[in-house]
């Protein structure tokens, strides 16, 4: 059996007039993550774990924030195309472990609607993704909500 495991990372600012999403679905709150795209930074850091995992570089490389294409994109088409890109090199997803840091608002009740969202888009099922979340204690730009990160790891199956 030949696995793979990748690592993510994704930050962004929070700011004022933006909508807040976070594992392809919408959050209400007072603030919304800042970026060239929709800035899902849980989308984001998954991503990262899968193509880092297939050794394929970076979400950057694929889908680049400089690239007008890109613009306010719903970050739910990248982790689809991020899907397609590990296919095309015969790689499956085992599984996705992801951890959201941000003060507010509270994650645990969105859990299984991200897990939902996310399942299709990753062909895998609900159980084989884990979303946690914390806070950072009012430490840091997270602790003082002004930036929201998350992590993820990620297990890859090449199909023989």
């Amino acid at each position: 059996m030949n696995i793979r495991i990748g690592f993510g990372f994704d930050v962004h600012t929070l700011v004022e007039g933006r909508e807040l999403w976070l594992g392809g679905i919408k959050l209400e709150h007072t603030k919304g993550a800042d970026g060239h795209s929709d800035a899902d930074v849980l989308i984001h850091a998954i991503c990262d774990a899968l193509l880092g995992a297939a050794n394929m570089r970076d979400i950057g490389f694929h889908f680049s924030n400089t690239d007008a294409k890109y613009k306010n994109i719903d970050s739910k088409i990248l982790l689809k195309e991020t899907v397609a890109l590990l296919e095309s090199k015969n790689y499956r997803i085992g599984n996705v472990d992801a951890t959201l840091c941000l003060e507010q608002p509270k994650i645990n009740p969105h859990i299984p609607a991200m897990q939902a969202v996310l399942a299709p888009l990753m062909k895998i099922s609900t159980d084989a993704i884990s979303i946690k979340a914390t806070t950072n204690e009012g430490l840091g730009y997270v602790g003082s909500e002004n930036g929201v990160n998350a992590y993820a790891v990620a297990l890859i199956e090449k199909i023989d």
